[in-house]
């Protein structure tokens, strides 16, 4: 690996260090392939980003050895997802029947990454370069070929020369823009207001869903806080700014009596973050010398919480296919690169498919409604079938546990 002031030259440039980002780059790292990453921000410290860890990944984080350094962040286990209805409390999601790891774990994002960061760094043929923001690919005169990637740091622009560039730049991904890879847009009927709430030591301790007309109030437990997700109507996000904050307030009390005491946490609309969901994926994740995975390839609904954890998936998948041709001479052909699509499109599609008829068909429904300042009651058919432990392990097992689940199969440790 050569590095100058001007110009990174390395085998292969992963742009972006969010969990597909790091994680690809761990595993290449590990297997003796010369890896550069590139991350904008100068750390990982940002509020209200995936941290959602499931079962799949917890099994490839004990694949890679580093499942009882995870254990020691902090983070909150939860074995069942729960609603919280007008007349109970109701388990929708029972993960207590998987193995081997039974529930899914709340962890910040951020200890997550820097976990993945140190064991990586580990390797000497690995480099992240923090404060790096990518802004457009390099190519030669007459030549289709992606061979690097052009980039901004605090010191000047750099060149990064590659002989594959992976993309995990997320959803507004640069590199999909400069290489004119267009998304299929799927839908989606809503965005999501995120805050932050005091959790008081006699709170209820799982995770739960409160819906309601008018929106869906979604709450992590993470121990010392709530984190919530105020699912509202697409496009309603300047409607609500506009209004007082103390309307939110009294829709969080609707949905969530308990939280009553301690909504004034929330002083203005500055509290609240807005994400704005998005459900596309693009038809071919590749171009010769470059290629795209998660949320730069496939944008996910936050349902079910499996962005991370399909990412990581994506990454374990690339890792096992061009890490032997990445060790090898020459360059990667294309032509691999779609076998990482290909081994990774099923169950992007499955799970997108999954997500949108659970927006259509329930949530849409939910948010068109009118609101009556009341919870939500489930049908009778539906509180009799949530009865059975097994139908509660169906949506856990979907989303916690996935189609085509990955493995890692090379490297060391």
């Amino acid at each position: 690996m050569k590095l100058t002031q001007q110009t990174v030259s390395t085998r292969c440039c992963i742009v972006g260090g969010g969990p597909a980002g790091m994680m690809l780059g761990l595993q290449l790292a590990r297997a003796g392939v010369d890896v550069v990453v590139l991350e904008k921000h100068k750390d990982f410290l940002r509020d209200f980003r995936g941290d959602t860890v499931h079962p799949s990944t917890l099994e490839i984080l004990a694949e890679l050895g580093l499942k009882q350094r995870f254990d020691s962040l902090p983070q909150h286990r939860a074995d069942q997802i729960e609603v919280l209805l007008a007349d109970g409390v109701y388990a929708v999601g029972d993960f207590r029947g998987l193995k081997p790891f039974p529930y899914i774990a709340l962890v910040p994002q951020w200890d997550f990454l820097n976990l993945v960061a140190e064991q990586a760094q580990r390797y000497p043929n690995f480099v992240l370069r923090m404060c790096c923001e990518a802004t457009g690919i390099i190519r030669h005169e007459g030549d289709d070929r992606v061979r690097g990637v052009e980039a901004n740091t605090s010191d000047g622009p750099i060149q990064v020369l590659a002989d594959l560039v992976v993309g995990c730049d997320g959803r507004n991904s640069c590199l999909r823009d400069a290489a004119a890879l267009q998304p299929k847009d799927l839908g989606s009927p809503m965005d999501v207001l995120w805050f932050r709430l005091p959790r008081h030591a006699a709170d209820p301790d799982g995770t739960y869903g409160a819906p309601g007309k008018g929106g869906l109030l979604v709450m992590l437990n993470r121990n010392d806080y709530w984190q919530v997700a105020f699912v509202i109507a697409k496009g309603d996000a300047a409607m609500w700014r506009a209004r007082p904050i103390a309307d939110l307030h009294k829709r969080i009390v609707q949905r969530v009596g308990f939280l009553a005491d301690r909504v004034d946490a929330l002083t203005s609309w500055d509290d609240v973050k807005l994400l704005e969901v998005r459900v596309d994926r693009l038809p071919q994740w590749h171009r010769q010398g470059l290629l795209l995975i998660g949320d730069a390839a496939h944008a996910m609904s936050p349902i079910g919480g499996v962005g991370i954890n399909l990412a990581i998936q994506d990454s374990v998948a690339a890792a096992n296919i061009l890490a032997p041709a990445l060790l090898a001479p020459g360059l990667p052909d294309e032509a691999l690169l779609a076998k990482v699509q290909q081994r990774r499109l099923l169950s992007t599609q499955v799970i997108q498919g999954i997500q949108v008829f659970l927006q259509r068909r329930l949530i849409a429904p939910v948010l068109a409604a009118q609101d009556d300042g009341q919870p939500l009651a489930l049908p009778k058919a539906v509180k009799w079938l949530l009865r059975w432990r097994l139908v509660r392990s169906i949506p856990a097992y979907v989303f916690g546990v996935g189609f085509r689940r990955e493995h890692v199969k090379s490297g060391r440790h």
